[in-house]
């Protein structure tokens, strides 16, 4: 075909398709333009996280790793990690339980860490002080494979509330070096907000929260609820009491009476006489204004006083310093009778949740049938 003219590509039809055309190449360059601005945006976002989700392969290179690190032949290791990869494919699969099943068949210090998890969890969790014999042998694992022995068993320890044994296993862990590290972050965050640490319990809820995307499910919707129900928490509160009394409940239920639940129950005591005594001297000042109020009330204008409309003391000239409540000893504490214990749990949970009082309650009513 011959070229047409150049004059021909300027007629008046000709300009009126370049002008359809410019306005529709221009929305599909901004399209494109927006589209890679959103996408770049959501790279920045995850790359902001402070740790990532580990896929398969790279679980498995770690094993791997582990494994040639501690001397495994090469066909013993080809056979771990087939075991490990076909567990990640099994349904439901816990990268944690598939990594120590895999690991400690080759792993003498993992198989007697597992081996006593199954018999004595309390044992088990007692294998991480460095003073046992056998913490020296879990160091010296490579870093994967004893991070992720580490919240393994402590992700034991916290589902049987061991929370004292668990924090030792997984204070220290570092997750971007567990195979599972949303598993390090919730349940390390469990354990802190279980034992009320509320700054750490935060600090690994929130971590865990900035790669909510690659969280399970579970794990994400309890941590907003776990950040939500601490978050509030103040000390020396009502809140704050009633928590340390779920806990003495916890390890008493545990069959524990050691310096730590003696430790916890004189805390609890320290804190509700600290707090009866502020609303004991709010209702002094509180007396001492309608005094105050009642006699500028009764003077008339040459300065004498009238009587008094009703009988009431007069006077109000003291300080308004409370007397210290005596509570070294503590025999009979939650034993009042029926009618003063009443009287002193309405004087604490006065204007607050019916919940507490029944908390209080509660407790009181456990030590007393315990003989605690």
């Amino acid at each position: 075909m011959d070229r047409l003219p150049f004059s021909l590509l300027l007629k008046p039809t000709s300009l009126r398709h370049y002008r359809v055309f410019v306005p529709i190449s221009l929305c599909v360059f901004s399209f494109v333009l927006l589209a890679n601005t959103t996408m770049a945006a959501e790279d920045a976002l995850e790359r902001k996280s402070s740790w990532q989700q580990p896929d398969a392969n790279k679980m498995d290179q770690w094993l791997r790793q582990s494994l040639d690190a501690l001397g495994i032949l090469p066909a013993e290791t080809d056979t771990a990690s087939d075991q490990f990869m076909a567990a990640l494919e099994a349904d439901d699969a816990d990268p944690l339980d598939a990594f120590v099943a895999a690991s400690r068949a080759y792993m003498p210090v993992v198989e007697q860490l597992a081996s006593l998890a199954e018999s004595n969890l309390q044992q088990a969790g007692r294998q991480i002080d460095p003073s046992n014999p056998s913490y020296i042998d879990l160091e010296s694992l490579p870093k994967p494979t004893r991070m992720s022995v580490r919240t393994w068993l402590s992700r034991e320890l916290i589902r049987a509330r061991l929370y004292d044994e668990a924090l030792p296993a997984i204070a220290e862990v570092e997750p971007e070096f567990s195979i599972d590290p949303a598993a390090t972050l919730f349940f390390r965050g469990v354990c802190y907000h279980a034992l009320l640490k509320k700054e750490q319990a935060l600090t690994d809820l929130r971590r865990l929260l900035e790669n909510e995307k690659n969280c399970p499910i579970r794990f994400s919707r309890t941590a907003h609820l776990m950040v939500a129900d601490i978050k509030p928490l103040k000390e020396d509160s009502l809140d704050e009491i009633s928590r340390i009394m779920t806990d003495v409940t916890r390890r008493l239920d545990l069959g524990r009476t050691d310096e730590r639940v003696k430790d916890q129950e004189q805390k609890i005591i320290d804190k509700l006489s600290k707090l009866i005594e502020k609303i004991e001297e709010q209702q002094q000042q509180q007396q001492q204004q309608q005094q105050q109020s009642s006699q500028g009330q009764g003077g008339n204008q040459d300065g004498q006083s009238s009587p008094m409309n009703e009988s009431q003391i007069a006077g109000g000239g003291a300080n308004g310093d409370v007397d210290r409540k005596n509570i070294e000893d503590r025999d009979g504490w939650g034993k009042l009778p029926p009618a003063e214990r009443q009287q002193a749990l309405q004087q604490i949970s006065r204007d607050l949740p019916t919940h507490y009082r029944e908390a209080i309650e509660a407790y009181f009513r456990k030590l007393a049938t315990d003989g605690s």
